[in-house]
C-alpha cells in the first residue's frame, strides 16, 4: 500500500508497488495529462513534478514515489495561470500537443526553481522531446514565461475552460483595459 499526496489530495493506491508512477497516475487516478510517451524515460512525455523537481513518472515506481508531493498537468494551475502556462499560449507552442505537458512540467519546475534561466541551464533541464520540432518556439515561451515569474513581463491569461474559441479574443479583451492611444478598431486586442 503506496500512500502519496497527488495534486494536493492524499492518495493511497492498492497496487503492485513496482508500479510506475505513470500507470497510477493514469489509470488509478484517471489523470490522463499525464502522457506515455515511450516508456524508457527518454521522451519526457509523461513529466511530473516530484517534491518540486520534474521526473519521467514512467522511471519511478510508486513504492520509490512513497511520501512524495506529486504535481501533475492537471493542478499545475487550475485557472491556466501559470507563467509556463500562459507563454505556450501566447507563442502558440503545440502544434499536436501530445508531448506538451510533459514539456510544460518541465519548464515549470526549471522557472519555479530558477527564474532566470540560461540557455545552458534550458539546454540542460528541458530534454523533452517534440515530434512535432517545435522547439524554436517552446525557447520563446520558455524566455517569456521567465520573463513573466520574474514579474518583467505581463499576460492576459487564458480565457476559462469552456469559452468558445471564437468568443476568446472578446473574453480577453473585456478583461484588459482600454488603451488610451489605441485606435477605435473594435477587433484589437490590447495588451500589457
Amino acid at each position: 500500500m503506496t500512500r502519496m499526496t497527488v495534486n494536493g489530495q492524499p492518495v493511497h493506491y492498492r497496487m503492485d508497488p513496482r508500479t510506475p508512477l505513470l500507470w497510477a497516475l493514469r489509470d488509478a487516478s484517471n489523470l490522463t495529462g499525464t502522457k506515455y510517451g515511450c516508456g524508457i524515460g527518454m521522451c519526457g512525455a509523461c513529466t511530473v513534478n516530484l517534491d518540486g523537481r520534474a521526473v519521467r513518472s514512467c522511471q519511478i515506481s510508486i513504492a520509490d514515489a512513497e511520501g512524495a508531493f506529486i504535481t501533475t498537468i492537471e493542478a499545475l494551475s487550475r485557472s491556466r495561470d501559470h507563467p509556463v502556462q500562459q507563454a505556450w499560449i501566447e507563442k502558440m507552442v503545440p502544434q499536436c500537443g501530445y508531448c506538451q505537458s510533459g514539456v510544460i512540467m518541465a519548464v515549470a519546475a526549471l522557472i519555479d526553481g530558477n527564474a532566470n534561466p540560461s540557455d545552458d541551464e534550458i539546454d540542460e533541464a528541458v530534454t523533452n522531446i517534440c515530434r512535432c520540432g517545435t522547439y524554436p518556439r517552446m525557447r520563446e515561451a520558455i524566455r517569456l514565461a521567465a520573463r513573466v515569474s520574474r514579474g518583467e513581463e505581463r499576460l492576459a491569461a487564458a480565457p476559462p475552460p469552456g469559452i468558445d474559441p471564437g468568443d476568446a479574443a472578446a473574453h480577453v479583451a473585456a478583461l484588459t483595459p482600454p488603451d488610451e492611444d489605441a485606435d477605435d478598431d473594435p477587433g484589437r486586442i490590447v495588451t500589457d
